[in-house]
């Protein structure tokens, strides 16, 4: 009987063993570390859970203006300017493919050019003002400039307008500029390119 019971004994326990290097094998190697098929990013202490497209960091200003202002006019002139620059201080490269203004019921980007007999003629600028990667555009009389046409209203001294900057990523750029008196650098316009008459800004 003692032997009997001592074979039994040793069965149960070489099937126990068994079944116990089965269930190792089914899980892994021994030793290794076992993760849940999908893991979360940890809560923050406060509770909140982070924002999975946030870099970590707050972005600055990414188009930034300054030195801004716009030409004194009344709305007899029926046009005026803005001027300033404009900077891009992101990492890709953009561009100002259109403006607006509360101040005037069509806005264009102009560009001036040197005629062949030396005398300055605005227009269109075709495409757009680009601002490459951490570089700028300077707008200036007698260069690349914002042209405010059909005036709203007078635009005296000490006033302020409004132009909204488009980019080509469909962003939008809002600055407020200063009205200052300025003689103007008597461009005229080239034909055929939203103006009847000659005007400087």
């Amino acid at each position: 009987m003692q032997t009997k019971h001592t074979l039994l004994t040793l069965t149960a326990l070489t099937a126990i063993a068994a079944g116990a290097l089965t269930g190792c094998s089914a899980g892994g190697p021994v030793g290794a570390a076992t993760t849940p098929a999908t893991a979360q990013a940890a809560a923050p202490s406060d509770g909140t859970r982070p924002d999975p497209a946030s870099s970590g960091t707050a972005d600055a200003a990414r188009i930034t203006v300054r030195d801004a202002w716009v030409k004194a006019a009344t709305a007899k002139d029926g046009m005026s300017a803005f001027f300033g620059v404009v900077t891009n201080v992101t990492g890709d490269a953009r561009t100002i493919v259109s403006a607006s203004s509360d101040a005037a019921d069509m806005v264009q980007l102009h560009e001036t050019v040197v005629g062949s007999g030396g005398a300055s003629t605005m227009r269109q600028k075709k495409g757009g003002f680009p601002l490459p990667a951490g570089g700028a555009v300077t707008l200036e009389p007698g260069g690349n400039h914002v042209m405010l046409m059909g005036l709203r209203r007078e635009l005296a001294a000490g006033d302020e307008a409004s132009v909204t900057f488009t980019l080509d990523d469909g962003s939008t750029v809002d600055v407020t500029a200063p009205v200052k008196s300025f003689a103007g650098a008597q461009e005229t316009y080239a034909p055929g390119e939203g103006a009847e008459s000659p005007a400087g800004h």
